[in-house]
């Protein structure tokens, strides 16, 4: 940060000035600032600083802007271009729906008290780690809004984020999944693409978007690999788009097992013989719409008898699975395509068994100690 000593300049002429930033105007976005000179001393150039930049602030701080008008206006198309377009869209209807309260508030009178408020009642009627992703945006709305001078302190930082719950991550084990594929039939094309898409989803860990994305080109079931290289955003059968993984770890090339490949070998004849797709998880040749896979993952999971839980949770159930082989987090990692390996320890750290006993009996004995 600037010292104030150092924006007081001295002129040729002896006397002294300053250049004021005063943060970004309401109407244009654009940076304020205001140069000042020709004052006799240095003292009567700081007072005069001090002075023009408590004014701006009395008006800045006390702006009339809206929490909604800010986000609508300001925080929403600068945060369209740090994202990928689904993140956008998935955060942006987030924001829409969990802070309607905030819509009326002046930004600037936010306080922690609000957000502590807002943050116990969001809690009563959302899990733990959905809190927690709503907050931090709401961390981010408010710091974006600081930068630009709106707001002199982030309440939602005041308050703090609610901690990680160990059981957050919802998954069926390897039994459950067996329950789950008893209750499924090749007696009907419907009936074999269901299962396709619970079993593919199982066994290979990938992202929904990532799964709906996926061409025949990308699987070469010679090889047994499968080239994960983009990401499906579903609006509508005919408004959708191809785009980029969620980042560049996402980028991957899987190897699937072979009991997989020759599941996928079925599926692509059943397939040609209805329609001429190039989508691997498609029925009629188009791609699957947003809820198709959330609603058959519940449909089959109350048909076993078993936890209900979302579409997302096969990625978990697979990362769950791995664990319970003993596969080493790095692996997992790569599998599926977390920006780094501490990502995967804080979501499914807590499932790997407890080895502090076999570590220490590892160590017995592994240094010779010389006789006396």
């Amino acid at each position: 940060m600037t010292k104030e000593s150092d924006l007081i300049k001295k002129a040729p002429d002896g006397t002294y000035g300053f250049r004021a930033s005063l943060g970004f105007d309401k109407r244009t976005g654009k940076r304020r600032q205001k140069r000042c000179s020709g004052f006799k001393t240095k003292t009567l150039a700081k007072e005069a600083y001090r002075k023009l930049v408590a004014q701006f602030e009395d008006e800045q701080f006390n702006s009339p802007i809206t929490f909604k008008e800010f986000c609508d206006k300001y925080f929403f198309p600068w945060y369209k271009f740090t994202v990928q377009e689904q993140t956008y869209e998935h955060r942006k209807g987030m924001v829409e729906r969990s802070f309607n309260q905030f819509d009326s508030m002046k930004l600037s009178k936010i306080t922690a008290f609000d957000v502590q408020k807002w943050q116990l009642g969001y809690l009563e009627d959302h899990a733990n780690g959905t809190t927690r992703v709503a907050h931090t945006m709401l961390g981010k709305i408010f710091e974006r809004a600081i930068l630009m001078s709106l707001m002199k302190e982030n309440p939602a930082k005041i308050v703090g984020n609610v901690k990680r719950s160990q059981d957050e991550v919802e998954f069926w084990t390897k039994d459950q999944f067996q329950k789950v594929i008893e209750q499924t039939s090749k007696d009907t094309y419907t009936h074999r693409f269901d299962f396709i898409i619970l079993w593919f989803l199982f066994m290979t860990g990938m992202r929904s978007g990532e799964a709906k994305a996926l061409t025949w080109k990308d699987v070469d079931l010679k090889a047994g690999t499968i080239d994960i290289n983009k990401s499906l955003l579903y609006k509508s059968v005919n408004n959708y788009k191809l785009g980029k993984t969620k980042n560049r770890q996402s980028m991957r090339v899987i190897s699937i097992d072979q009991q997989t490949i020759d599941y996928l070998e079925e599926w692509y004849e059943d397939q040609r013989l209805m329609t001429r797709s190039k989508f691997v998880l498609s029925q009629d040749g188009a791609p699957l719409n947003s809820t198709y896979i959330n609603d058959i993952v519940h449909d089959y999971g109350n048909l076993a008898k078993v936890p209900t839980v979302t579409a997302h949770a096969l990625r978990h159930s697979h990362a769950s699975l791995l664990i319970s082989l003993g596969e080493n987090p790095l692996v997992i990692r790569d599998r599926l395509g977390h920006k780094d390996v501490r990502t995967t320890l804080e979501i499914y750290g807590h499932l790997y068994p407890k080895s502090d006993i076999e570590a220490s009996k590892r160590l017995e004995g592994l240094v010779t100690v010389p006789s006396e």
